[in-house]
């Protein structure tokens, strides 16, 4: 195997998502550099690895780093793993991965599970921009104000939130993007208590907090971005719309427009309708 470090995604819940590449790879490395050696160290047991662990995370001294690097000067291999999914999403390691590559060694990285990422796959909310938020901050009046700053954002935005945190962020969401914002509750995703529910905020978050059992385990919140008022519309865009539509049915009209812009048709759509509507 080629020397360098590998950053290798691990499964999130059901150990079967691991792939036979990311085995392959903690099997052969020289040095498995672990976010908590423990958790990893049931997770390479599980299949039979008896690569040594190190650990690497946030509070990790420089001689932690200076071993990986090391093992990379003497021509080895190092695989960074974090407690589940993959690594620095939400997790340790940049710091690791740029002083790597400024040293010239090889960074790999092996796809893998992500918790974002699957919640986002089964959650029926726009997925064409979205924007990963991580963790919200864990005082109230802060939390509230990068709510704020995102409440006319208008990409699905993805955050991770702690159980014991949940309801008060759900209601944070409720006041500050308003009762009727779609959003979706992922909770212990490919676990057997698997949750999958995508709600208005006002519903989603009643359900949270009537339930003690949603308010456990791994959580990843979704929550649609702000729909872009039809008033959005340059004068330009409005005028050449209704000229069109006048001359050719309304879905036709639109699709120009669209591929003119590189607006979307739905926006374009639901202008025309609210125009007739109105006359």
């Amino acid at each position: 195997m080629e020397s360098g470090l590998y950053v290798v995604a691990t499964p999130i819940g059901n150990l079967g998502d691991i792939t036979a590449r990311a085995l392959d790879v903690l099997a052969a490395a020289d040095l498995v550099a672990a976010e908590d050696t423990r958790h990893t160290a049931r997770l390479l047991q599980h299949f039979s690895i008896t690569t040594s662990l190190l650990a690497y995370h946030e509070h990790s001294d420089d001689r932690a780093q200076a071993r990986i690097l090391a093992c990379l000067a003497d021509g080895g291999t190092v695989a960074l793993v974090s407690d589940a999914g993959t690594p620095l999403i939400s997790d340790p390691g940049y710091r690791l991965v740029r002083d790597v590559q400024e040293a010239g060694y090889r960074v790999i990285p092996l796809p893998g599970p992500c918790a974002a990422i699957a919640a986002l796959s089964a959650s029926g909310l726009p997925t064409d921009r979205f924007l990963f938020e991580g963790f919200l901050p864990a005082k109230a009046g802060a939390r509230l104000r990068r709510l704020q700053d995102l409440a006319s954002e208008s990409a699905t935005l993805v955050f991770y939130e702690a159980p014991h945190r949940v309801v008060e962020t759900l209601q944070a969401m409720l006041e500050t993007f308003g009762a009727q914002r779609e959003a979706l509750l992922a909770r212990e995703l490919s676990k057997t208590f698997e949750t999958l529910k995508r709600a208005p905020l006002a519903e989603l978050a009643g359900f949270v907090a009537g339930d003690s059992n949603q308010q456990r385990g791994e959580i990843v919140l979704a929550v649609a971005g702000q729909r872009r008022r039809d008033d959005s519309l340059s004068p330009d865009t409005q005028k050449l719309l209704l000229r069109l539509a006048q001359e050719l049915p309304a879905k036709r009209a639109t699709t120009l427009v669209a591929e003119l812009t590189g607006l979307r048709k739905k926006q374009l759509y639901d202008f025309l309708l609210e125009q007739r509507q109105s006359t």
